[in-house]
């Protein structure tokens, strides 16, 4: 398992009947956690003295109740920025989790002695983003959302990182794919991390299960002649990390050699030694 352990200011405190006891800077959350189906004795102090609770609805979805937090803060990481508030459907705006593929494509980045094109799709609030432009690389960051490419954008300027060449694009994923391809634009690095289920811009339906294969062959044509790496992340169980290696295996490697590798994502948790599984990442890079 490939494990997210260089946080300073991000933890997995503990965790509980379908629950997950984090701190987020100088704020603790309990948000539910479907992976975790285990009981714990809650012996830790911060299980009665949180910031904020998101508590799960039977019915689907839920809601946060706030005891004592802003509607925003910031959380950092090596040199990089975040600005957090708890937002729908639990989340914080952040995948903590997501920092290990960021120091391993970040390194291939600083390594390459040359220029390097990154695309980013499904690009969120931006985190890849800023890591690989702090490594040095020109970015394309994707995201259907106006207001998470929005966010992202801050984040940016929070970093230290306005200035940097970084392409900001309000858009269909697998459109921006088509169009580039069609305009004969290549990349040294790709990006992906595409949600279970989500709409377009323009109401069209992504069904990870039914889209990804083929967008993987289609963003295969964007590889530059030399490329560094690609990097698939995925949050549906469907989807295991032998899945995302025999993807990456012969829609990638079968045309430009290098290595595929494939894992599961966790977080170490303080109070019990285990480590919190958080979905799969599957990795192509050129040897």
């Amino acid at each position: 398992m490939w494990l997210a352990d260089n946080w300073k200011e991000y933890e997995v405190i503990d965790c509980s009947e379908g629950e997950k006891l984090e701190r987020w800077g100088k704020y603790t959350l309990l948000r539910p956690d479907p992976q975790v189906i285990w009981n714990t004795k809650k012996e830790d102090k911060h299980w009665k003295h949180l910031n904020a609770h998101y508590h799960r609805s039977k019915k689907g979805g839920g809601e946060w109740e706030f005891f004592d937090l802003p509607k925003q803060w910031d959380i950092h990481y090596r040199s990089l920025t975040f600005h957090l508030k708890p937002f729908s459907f639990k989340h914080t705006g952040l995948f903590p989790e997501q920092a290990v593929n960021w120091d391993w494509f970040s390194d291939k980045i600083k390594k390459a002695g040359r220029p390097v094109k990154v695309l980013n799709l499904f690009a969120y609030t931006g985190g890849a983003t800023l890591a690989a432009a702090a490594a040095g690389a020109s970015v394309t960051h994707v995201d259907a959302s106006k207001g998470m490419v929005t966010w992202a954008k801050e984040n940016a300027v929070a970093s230290g990182l306005g200035d940097a060449p970084i392409r900001w694009l309000v858009d269909d994923c697998v459109k921006f794919v088509e169009r580039e391809i069609r305009r004969g634009n290549h990349y040294d690095g790709i990006i992906m991390d595409p949600p279970s289920y989500g709409r377009g811009p323009k109401g069209e339906i992504w069904k990870i299960e039914e889209k990804i294969y083929s967008l993987v062959c289609l963003c295969e044509k964007l590889l530059s002649k030399d490329p560094l790496f690609f990097l698939i992340n995925s949050y549906t169980t469907g989807l295991q990390p032998a899945v995302l290696s025999y993807m990456l295996g012969t829609a990638v490697a079968k045309k430009h050699g290098g290595k595929v590798s494939a894992d599961e994502v966790g977080l170490p948790v303080s109070a019990s030694g285990l480590v919190l599984p958080c979905g799969a990442s599957g990795r192509w890079e050129k040897k």
